[in-house]
């Protein structure tokens, strides 16, 4: 692979109260075997000690850029450590995570041989707190409509972000879903590779236990954000129950329309108005 400056990769990485995680997750970085790499870390307004450990980690990488701002949220550091990125790709990666030493290496050769390819990640694995295979469905646009199917690390081109409006700083949780429908609904494919790249851990604070009962605050953003796209989808807008909203899109369609006109019907001699649906 011929790399140039073009080609480099910022891994973008925010933190918040990270101090006990920062350090493995910078090293997994580290480790890469793709070396065009500048690693942007977004100090989100951290309480407890990650800045030392961001201050002594940076002294001795010159890759390694960092950025103090308030907390503002995972999402507005996202997008400003992008706004600071200088590589062509793009990998963002939580604090508390790790990725494989290979990955970027595989992503940006997949990102290079196809220009359609929008996003690329890999199969995963839970450690911590919970062990074992992250069994990601096969990606599938329809799919991606009623649920989130890519986790948050997935490598993308700066410029295919830059046509999205960013991530949601609303977004209480699943900002990552957000995005990839942002960055995929105007077409272009996701891309898993076949290798296991990505580690997600599990412990108390994870933003898939914080955050599970925030669902309908998310799918209202979701649906004012991305309404044509699940009207394309699913026939109409996502619901609460979100496996099943292209049935309730369905007998919406059927039983509510923008013409309405009474019918009388006689049964048992007696006279009831139904409201019914003209197509």
């Amino acid at each position: 692979m011929n790399s140039s400056e073009n080609e480099f990769v910022s891994v973008i990485i925010p933190v918040y109260n990270a101090a006990k995680f920062i350090e493995e997750t910078i090293d997994s970085v580290l480790a890469s075997t793709y070396t065009y790499l500048e690693i942007i870390i977004i100090n989100d307004g951290s309480t407890d000690n990650s800045q030392d450990i961001i201050d002594k980690i940076a002294k001795k990488n010159p890759s390694i850029k960092f950025f103090i701002q308030e907390n503002k949220g995972v999402s507005t550091a996202r997008n400003y450590a992008i706004s600071k990125a200088t590589g062509k790709y793009v990998l963002p990666l939580d604090a508390d995570d790790l990725i494989s030493v290979d990955y970027i290496k595989h992503a940006v050769n997949e990102l290079q041989k196809d220009e359609n390819v929008k996003v690329v990640y890999g199969k995963a694995e839970y450690f911590g707190d919970k062990i074992g295979d992250w069994n990601l469905p096969e990606f599938d646009i329809h799919l991606l409509a009623r649920r989130n199917i890519i986790y948050v690390s997935g490598v993308f081109r700066k410029s295919d972000f830059e046509r999205t409006p960013g991530y949601c700083p609303e977004m209480p949780s699943l900002e990552d879903w957000d995005m990839w429908i942002s960055l995929l609904k105007s077409g272009g494919k996701a891309m898993c590779l076949n290798e296991k790249c990505f580690y997600y851990r599990i412990h108390l604070k994870s933003n898939r236990l914080a955050n599970r009962w925030l669902k309908k605050q998310m799918i209202d953003i979701l649906n004012s954000r991305h309404l044509p796209f699940f009207y394309k989808e699913l026939g109409g807008k996502l619901h609460y129950q979100r496996t099943w909203s292209k049935v309730f899109n369905f007998f919406s369609l059927i039983f509510r329309g923008k013409n309405f006109y009474y019918l009388k019907f006689k049964i048992n001699n007696q006279t009831i108005k139904a409201l019914n649906h003209n197509h």
